[in-house]
């Protein structure tokens, strides 16, 4: 029953990894319930210093790692389009000083086009 488990657990874990390498965030949402389930299955078996346990510890430590450089990735796609919304609403300039000056842009700017 427990190598079963792990069994499991190593193949959701391989595919999560599939799906982190290829960006596939909706297939990642559908694995974690089972990802989960497993977990707490192998969890209340209550074994310990297994090799296949170990094995397991180091894919769900790399596949960590690769969801939190997921997560730092959309952070900065989101911090990226903020500022690119900041700046079609304000213009920005800095003085002799250093201090930051903002301009709110009017409205869609219009190009005047003359002969």
């Amino acid at each position: 029953m427990s190598n079963e488990l792990i069994t499991a657990l190593e193949e959701v874990l391989d595919l999560e990894r599939a799906a982190l390498v290829e960006g596939d965030l909706n297939r990642l949402k559908t694995m974690t319930p089972e990802k989960e389930k497993l977990i707490g299955a192998i969890n209340e078996l209550q074994v310990l210093n297994s090799a296949d346990l170990i094995a397991l510890q180091k894919k769900l430590e790399r596949n960590q790692s690769l969801l939190n450089s997921a997560a730092e990735g959309i952070r900065s796609v989101a911090n990226r389009m903020s500022e690119l919304r900041k700046v079609r609403q304000e213009f920005s300039t800095y003085d002799a000083d250093g201090q930051r000056s903002g301009y709110p842009m009017r409205g869609k700017a219009k190009l005047e086009k003359r002969a």
